[in-house]
């Protein structure tokens, strides 16, 4: 076999499997069968019917494999993907074939990390796109590449099932989760809890009387400018820089401590999703970052960040906020930070996640 031919050959292939069906075995095994029987009583309408089961399976195969032929797909996702939360996407499958239809499609993902079902097409039209809702699901955060797709077709007979891998090229950053996993809701209620009584008593510092806003709280409003005026006007107070949650997150681990890690990054991002919701200042630090919300970054700037954080090769610590913020300590070994300044953290260490049972409370 020259070169040439054999790359021809390649090119047809395409990379298509095919594994026989038991009606195409069962058809094997008849035309087998008439084949002898022609041969034995050479009956010219034996082999009329032998010519035309050879010529239907030998069509059967051609037509599969042109079905196959030009498939093309893309995942459309939502601008904001988080790990173990189930997404709706879209799939669009497009028939780069012009005049030629593709009938009896199966579309699925190969892909461990991306759970969803089994796509049907009847037919797609040549030069069409066509578009289908689709459930996904990443288990991980971090950085998602080139995803293989499966295209699967037993048109027309059914003798044969072909299946193709198309690569899907892409690159997909997955945010690590925030729902609220055992343990993390009664967390998150006790620092809430600690922080308002932290804050209790300082007060906001008053700024302006202006008039008031549609769909804004009475809470605020000062009846005695409103007399004045004869229009509601209301109290707005200036927010005092020092009231601020400040989160470390050590990133050094020891070894066996990687699962720990995980879910600490997990709770992280579930804080800083939950105060966000609420409009508080958030500082995160790290060994590798200070960000600060809102003044450096929004909430999904740190959850790009924690999707793609690993652990640094030595573990130092870095210094809290110099004013009277909230302090709250993720770490294997948080003496280290104690010893840096964060004495009043809240501290939440390596026995705050067992791998089995509720997550305890923070504890100073």
């Amino acid at each position: 076999m020259t070169g040439k031919l054999r790359q021809a050959i390649e090119r047809w292939k395409g990379g298509v499997r095919h594994q026989v069906t038991w009606s195409g075995l069962a058809f094997t095994i008849l035309i087998v069968l008439l084949g002898l029987a022609a041969f034995a009583s050479a009956n010219n309408l034996l082999f009329l019917l032998l010519a035309a089961m050879l010529s239907t399976m030998l069509i059967s195969g051609f037509v599969s494999r042109l079905g196959l032929a030009g498939l093309e797909v893309r995942l459309l996702l939502p601008d904001h993907v988080f790990a173990r939360r189930k997404l709706p996407a879209r799939i669009q499958l497009h028939n780069a074939k012009r005049w030629m239809p593709s009938f009896s499609i199966h579309l699925q993902s190969s892909e461990e990390e991306e759970s969803q079902a089994r796509l049907y097409f009847p037919m797609i039209p040549g030069g069409a796109t066509l578009e289908a809702a689709v459930p996904i699901l990443f288990k991980r955060r971090g950085v998602y590449g080139d995803s293989q797709y499966q295209f699967t077709t037993r048109f027309p007979f059914g003798f044969t099932e072909r299946r193709i891998q198309v690569k899907l090229r892409r690159e997909v950053l997955v945010y690590p989760s925030v729902e609220p996993q055992p343990g993390f809701e009664r967390l998150a209620q006790a620092l809430e809890g600690e922080m308002e009584a932290y804050f209790r008593g300082k007060g906001h510092d008053f700024y302006r009387i202006r008039p008031y806003e549609h769909r804004e709280s009475v809470r605020h409003v000062d009846w005695k400018a409103t007399a004045h005026t004869g229009d509601l006007q209301v109290r707005e107070f200036a927010r005092e820089e020092d009231h601020l949650v400040d989160i470390a997150l050590d990133l050094a681990i020891g070894p066996g401590e990687e699962a720990w890690l995980e879910t600490a990054i997990d709770c992280v991002g579930y804080l800083c999703w939950r105060l966000a919701a609420r409009s508080s200042r958030v500082r995160l630090v790290t060994q590798t970052a200070d960000m600060r919300m809102p003044e450096t970054t929004d909430v999904y700037g740190i959850l790009k960040y924690l999707a793609q954080v690993s652990p640094p090769r030595r573990r130092t610590a870095v210094a809290p906020y110099g004013g009277g913020s909230f302090q709250i300590v993720f770490s294997t070994k948080p003496q280290i930070f104690l010893d840096a300044g964060w004495d009043r953290a809240h501290v939440v260490d390596a026995g705050a996640f067992p791998a089995a049972g509720a997550l305890p409370d923070a504890r100073r």
